[in-house]
């Protein structure tokens, strides 16, 4: 375990662990300290706790000194700055007819560096730009490019709930969202109705996706054969959330009732295939009965086989007083530079 201090260095910003190092610092103080950008100065979210080694992001940095006031008011004039600097640069954007949608500007502690966030649909070369911007601000200039859920998280907004985004209050990490979820939790497969502000699935259908899973897992579901207080009957329907069941038993497949999960025991649970056909009913198939097998009939005792003799080939006759046959293969003469044989002429 490590004794560590949790500071934010933007509102709704991911939380960061940094060495109190012995100093007293509580929370909602702001400090400063070295990070990968240089020096920054951030408040402290959380006040000294500790925390597993294995949730610290190695080397752990030690808080340089608390923040005083002279600390706060540069860092509130970086603020007012960068809202100076975000018209300057839409107004150079707009000059170098550039497609790109700028979304933040932000001001390093000691002011050696301005990073602009913008979003766009493809790569952009703000080569131009940046020169452009560097005369401006005598300043080193960093532009990045991020996508819509970073846009949605820094731009900020009501949800459909009514509520602020989660992304720019509390959620510091992005976590996975998929349309099995939505499918799991009996939602709409609307885009309109399951799509947040950026356009991605809502962050919010991760939230109950645990409850979901479990009580999926305790729920018969539908076109389970069960044993009810009133008999055996089939699951047409299936409340996850109650745990209602509807059932449509044998003895009155016309008039389905309601139990709860805890009612009901599973005789035969839903394949994949068969929960498709919500509302099917009526008794399970009758079991299948082994068949008999046919009599054996007597016959004779294999014989060894033999096995076949290679193939030859068939010996053709020689007829000595037939014409021999012409070669296809091409005759040569002979050589340059040797003699005929038995006085014949060189041919």
């Amino acid at each position: 375990m490590a004794n560590v201090i949790g500071v934010r260095f933007k509102a709704g910003g991911k939380v960061y662990y940094f060495d109190p190092g012995g100093l007293d610092i509580q929370k909602d103080d702001y400090v400063i300290v070295e990070t990968s950008r240089g020096t920054e100065c951030g408040e402290v979210s959380q006040g000294p706790h500790e925390v597993p080694e294995s949730n610290i992001v190695k080397p752990l940095k030690e808080v340089t000194r608390p923040a005083d006031d002279a600390d706060i008011r540069r860092m509130k004039q970086n603020r007012e700055d960068e809202s100076k600097a975000f018209d300057v640069c839409e107004e150079r954007i707009a000059k170098h007819g550039l497609e790109m949608k700028l979304i933040d500007v932000e001001y390093t502690f000691d002011r050696s560096k301005i990073l602009f966030y913008f979003t766009a649909d493809g790569r952009v070369d703000f080569r131009d730009l940046v020169k452009d911007l560097a005369g401006v601000f005598r300043t080193r200039i960093e532009l990045r490019q991020i996508g819509v859920r970073d846009e949605s998280k820094m731009l900020g907004g009501l949800g459909i709930c009514g509520q602020p985004f989660c992304c720019s209050r509390f959620l510091t990490d992005f976590q996975p969202v998929s349309i099995k979820m939505a499918k799991e939790q009996g939602l709409s497969l609307n885009p309109t109705k399951i799509s947040g502000a950026c356009g991605r699935l809502m962050c919010c259908l991760a939230y109950e996706q645990p409850a979901y899973e479990f009580l999926t897992g305790i729920t018969p579901g539908v076109t389970s054969y069960v044993h009810t207080p009133d008999g055996d009957g089939t699951v047409c329907e299936v409340n996850v959330i109650s745990g209602n069941l509807r059932v449509r038993l044998d003895k009155s497949p016309d008039l389905p009732k309601t139990y709860h999960r805890d009612q009901v025991a599973v005789l035969r649970a839903a394949t994949k295939k068969g929960s498709r056909r919500k509302g099917a009913g009526g008794a399970p198939p009758p079991p299948k009965t082994a068949e008999k097998p046919a009599p054996a009939q007597e016959s004779a005792p294999p014989q060894p086989q033999t096995p076949p003799a290679p193939r030859q080939r068939a010996a053709q006759p020689k007829d000595d007083g037939a014409a021999p046959k012409p070669s296809k293969r091409r005759r040569r003469g002979p050589r340059r530079g040797n003699k005929p044989q038995n006085g014949q002429p060189q041919g």
